[in-house]
C-alpha cells in the first residue's frame, strides 16, 4: 500500500468520472482532497462520499479569479498543497472545421487552465516534495481524421509537462504526465453503452485486451504522487494496455494482413 498520509491534492476536473476516481485512490491512500469542477451538484456529491478530508471547491478554469479563490480555500482548510493533478478537460472536436473560439475554449481549459492552476500552486508546494501530475492522452502522439482541439491540446500539455519539470527540479519539485488509452469515462460511456462494449472493441487496440478503467490511472497517479516515484520528473507514465506499443500495423507482420486480406501468395 502507498502511504499518502499528510499530503494535500488538488485535483481539478474531479466531479466525474476520470477526475473523481483519482481524488478517490489519493483519498484512499490518505491524502486529502480539494475537487475542483464547475458542478456544484456532482462537486458537492463526490466530496460527500468521501467524507472528512475533501472538500469541493466550485472553479471554473478560464477564470484566474476562481484559480486563485480555489488554491487559497485548499491553503485555508488543510494549511498547505504539495500535490496538483491536471486532469480537467473538454472532448468537444470539430477538427479543421473548429472555429477560431472552439479552438481557444478548448485550449483554454485543456492547456491554459493547466497552465494557470500550476503558476497559482508552485509557490505553494514544499520544496523536494511538490508533485504536479499531468493528464494527457493518446490521443495527443497520433493523427486522428476528423479531430484537432482535444489531440493538439493534450500534445502541448505533455510538452508543458517537460518544460515545467526543467523549471522545477532546483526546488526538486516533480512533475509528470499520465497517458491513458481509452479509459472508462462518461465520453467513452456515451459512445459504447456500457463497459462490455467498449472492451470489445478496445480488444482490437489495446493488447491486454480491454478498455481501461479510471482506477487503472488513478493507481498511476498515486504512485507518481509518492515518494516512490521520487526520482521520476519530467517523464510519462504509460496507463494505455499497451495501445502505444503498436503501430498501425496494431503489431501484425504483414504476413498477417495479407492473409486476412486474402492474398497468400503474391499476384503475379
Amino acid at each position: 500500500m502507498i502511504a499518502l498520509h499528510g499530503r494535500v491534492a488538488i485535483v481539478s476536473g474531479a466531479t466525474q468520472g476520470l477526475g473523481a476516481d483519482i481524488a478517490r485512490r489519493l483519498h484512499g491512500a490518505g491524502a486529502s482532497v480539494v475537487l475542483l469542477g464547475r458542478s456544484m451538484a456532482e462537486g458537492e456529491a463526490v466530496a460527500a462520499e468521501l467524507g472528512e478530508g475533501a472538500l469541493f471547491v466550485r472553479t471554473d478554469l478560464t477564470s484566474d479569479a476562481d484559480i486563485d479563490a480555489a488554491v487559497a480555500a485548499a491553503i485555508a482548510r488543510f494549511g498547505h498543497v504539495d500535490t496538483l493533478v491536471n486532469n480537467a478537460c473538454i472532448y468537444a472536436d470539430a477538427g479543421l472545421d473548429s472555429t477560431r473560439e472552439q479552438w481557444l475554449a478548448t485550449l483554454n481549459v485543456n492547456l491554459v487552465g493547466a497552465a494557470m492552476l500550476t503558476r497559482a500552486v508552485m509557490a505553494h508546494l514544499p520544496n523536494g516534495r511538490g508533485v504536479i501530475v499531468n493528464i494527457t492522452s493518446v490521443g495527443g502522439r497520433y493523427g486522428a481524421a476528423g479531430r484537432a482541439l482535444y489531440p493538439a491540446s493534450k500534445a502541448a500539455l505533455a510538452q508543458f509537462t517537460r518544460n515545467a519539470a526543467a523549471t522545477l527540479a532546483p526546488r526538486g519539485i516533480r512533475v509528470l504526465s499520465v497517458t491513458p488509452a481509452w479509459t472508462w469515462s462518461p465520453a467513452l460511456a456515451s459512445r459504447a453503452g456500457s463497459e462490455a462494449r467498449a472492451d470489445r472493441v478496445a480488444a482490437r487496440l489495446h493488447p491486454l485486451g480491454r478498455a481501461g478503467r479510471g482506477g487503472d490511472v488513478a493507481d498511476a497517479v498515486v504512485f507518481a504522487c509518492s515518494d516512490m516515484a521520487g526520482f521520476i520528473t519530467g517523464t510519462d507514465i504509460a496507463v494505455d494496455g499497451g495501445f502505444t506499443m503498436l503501430g498501425p500495423d496494431q503489431g501484425r507482420s504483414p504476413a498477417a494482413w495479407f492473409e486476412e486480406a486474402g492474398f497468400e501468395e503474391a499476384d503475379e
